[in-house]
């Protein structure tokens, strides 16, 4: 009597298979095809293409235009102004009321707040206030304004430009946050998709292994070598094993739409992820003690949410420095060298020249009696400042406390995947063993396919811890500051 011999693959076929579902390569699927889209391929791509990336590297450039108008405070101005009036019958005298022309170059100085200052007037005419009135060739004037109370060491112009030179750095803690923010979002999506794309391997090899698994067994009901009910067990775990795989592709394909969000080339269109482009392997051991202590002393130095506000507070010493200085009585004194335009001999010019004989002088005092507008104000910028500085107690403990709170989470991620390993190669051991004793007809297929989805169910749950560790370290990161 001719007896039916299993095929070889049916002995030992599932420990032999799932010990290669144990180190499934994520480009399984078309080795020959499949490129890898590395971690540092997508930094590359958001650094210096995405949109919110080049709108925030807009910042410093911004603050450096704020600055140079700032600068614009202290630019030579050049001015003149002409007027002439006549009246009357022409060529008679009296006919011409004025004609008069005025002119300046004023330059401010950085030191004690002085303007220099360059004049040429020409008044004349028959109706010229006499305080005004010029020689027919001009006079020529030389001098300076120096205010010696208020203004003195500070005033609204250098305070602006002191302020606004802080404004590059600011700008650039600014930029450094945003590029962050953006950065720590596609990290996670990144580890999103490659979750996706592992739980669609290990999904799918399980399916392959029940389908043959199921085809193997009816071919030995056809025979009459096994119960009619085997077969209807093994095609109930394809079908489960099926509708778990299209979910998951669905999975994987939002996936991908996701972290497409985050792609763009030069020219600013976005880009989608290709087909054939698989995540690198999950790498483990990426943080340890000495890296966690150098993380914390960089946040702790140059988190950018700390410099911001250490640089607003800055500026706000600025401003109080300059509203303490309105306290101060307004007194200015002025003076000018003058000289006649058109002198065409010594003895003209030893009268009408440059010389202590010939200059304009003025003084100008005001003092507020009360000094109310100015004492609110200062006591104004005195909370703000006060507020900033308990805004930067606050954040340095929260920046401090976030990194640590992330290397915790490393470290328990750390001793769940070592665990988790173990575990899987526990289930992969009883699973052969129990294939062994299903190849005996000790076992039932029943129990064979439970173990086998337990360990497809541990090894997706070993990918999520995997996933979870990398988003961790990339939490990690971004609490102290900086993206890699």
């Amino acid at each position: 009597m001719y007896r039916f011999q299993k095929p070889v693959w049916m002995y030992g076929f599932g420990w032999l298979a799932l010990s290669f579902l144990l180190t499934l390569p994520l480009q399984a699927q078309d080795t020959t095809r499949a490129r890898v889209f590395a971690f540092s391929d997508l930094a590359d791509f958001i650094m210096a293409n995405h949109p919110l990336v080049r709108q925030a590297n807009l910042l410093p450039e911004s603050a450096r235009q704020e600055l140079l108008q700032a600068r614009g405070f202290f630019d030579p101005k050049l001015s003149s102004g002409f007027g002439r009036k006549e009246f009357g019958e022409p060529g008679k005298p009296g006919s011409l009321y004025y004609n008069n022309w005025a002119n300046e170059l004023k330059v401010p100085v950085w030191l004690g707040g002085a303007d220099f200052k360059l004049t040429y007037d020409r008044f004349t005419g028959a109706r010229v206030n006499p305080e005004l009135r010029t020689p027919d060739s001009g006079l020529l004037g030389v001098g300076v304004s120096i205010p010696i109370g208020q203004g003195l060491l500070i005033d609204s112009r250098r305070a602006t430009l002191r302020q606004a030179q802080l404004l590059p750095s600011l700008a650039e803690a600014d930029r450094v946050k945003e590029i962050n923010k953006i950065w720590l979002n596609a990290a996670k999506e990144y580890w999103n998709w490659y979750l996706a794309q592992r739980q669609v391997d290990l999904l799918r090899e399980g399916f392959q292994l029940a389908d043959l698994r199921a085809r193997a067994v009816k071919q030995r009901v056809v025979i009459g070598d096994a119960a009619a009910i085997d077969s209807v067990e093994a095609t109930i775990t394809v079908q489960d094993r099926q509708v778990q795989l299209e979910q998951s592709l669905v999975n994987l394909q939002n996936a991908r739409l996701i972290l497409s969000t985050y792609l763009w080339n030069e020219a600013g269109q976005p880009v989608e992820l290709p087909d054939l482009a698989v995540p690198q392997v999950a790498q483990d051991g990426l943080v340890d003690e000495s890296l966690f202590q150098l993380l914390g002393q960089r946040a702790a130095e140059s988190h950018p949410e700390l410099v911001s506000l250490d640089l607003k507070i800055r500026q706000q010493r600025i401003e109080e420095q300059f509203r303490r200085s309105l306290l101060q009585p307004q007194f200015s004194v002025s003076g000018q060298l003058l000289s006649q335009a058109n002198m065409t001999t010594p003895e003209m010019r030893d009268v009408y020249g440059f010389g202590l004989n010939n200059y304009k002088v003025g003084v100008d005092f005001a003092l507020p009696l009360f000094l109310r507008k100015e004492r609110g104000k200062l006591r104004q910028v005195q909370i703000k400042t006060q507020q900033l500085q308990w805004d930067r107690t606050q954040t340095g403990r929260d920046v401090q406390n976030g990194v640590n709170t992330a290397y915790n989470e490393i470290k328990a991620l750390n001793r769940q995947l070592a665990l988790q390993q173990q575990a899987v190669q526990n289930q992969l051991r009883l699973l052969q063993a129990e294939q062994q004793r299903f190849d005996l007809g000790e076992s039932s297929l029943f129990l064979v396919n439970t173990r086998e989805t337990k360990l497809i169910d541990m090894q997706i749950k070993l990918e999520e811890l995997k996933s979870k560790y990398q988003k961790a370290v990339a939490q990690l990161y971004y609490a102290a500051g900086v993206r890699s």
